[in-house]
């Protein structure tokens, strides 16, 4: 799928639109350059979702944890350009317990790609991007599975 995204609006109301067909266990991994809009997608996630608390950037934080609203599902939005520093992404992906997290929640995570697909058989890979000298964005979005 793909979609032109001219407004952050329209990058939210594409969050909203992909939350509806999440669920608990789901795993989306967000790909694009600083100023995408990683971050505005996943304000549009966590409305769909109806989760609680504001949705802002996880990056020094490297994960926020969203506590579940009407539809019973949490939020784990992570944000993985500062993983691997110390050399140990894999240790520093396992005391993040994502595994965990999935039981209940519906986990995010930013600059993802190639670095925590392993954490489920299949993800929602979304790439967000945009053309030197414009606002408009470019969001494609597909299921993948492992293998």
């Amino acid at each position: 799928m793909r979609e032109e995204l001219v407004t952050p609006a329209d990058t939210e109301a594409l969050g909203q639109r992909l939350a509806a067909s999440l669920g608990a266990g789901d795993l989306v991994v967000l790909d694009g350059p600083l100023g995408a809009g990683k971050t505005v997608l996943v304000r549009g996630l966590a409305r769909g979702l109806g989760v609680h608390g504001p949705v802002t950037s996880p990056t020094f934080v490297i994960a926020r944890t969203h506590r579940p609203g009407p539809r019973g599902i949490g939020l784990v939005h992570v944000d993985a350009y500062r993983l691997g520093g110390a050399g140990d992404l894999a240790g520093e992906l396992d005391a993040l317990d994502l595994d965990t997290d999935l039981e209940s929640a519906v986990v995010v995570v930013e600059w993802g790609e190639g670095v925590v697909e392993s954490l489920t058989d299949r993800h929602l890979l979304v790439r967000l991007g945009r053309a030197p000298d414009t606002e408009t964005r470019t969001a494609t979005w597909e299921w993948r599975t492992r293998g």
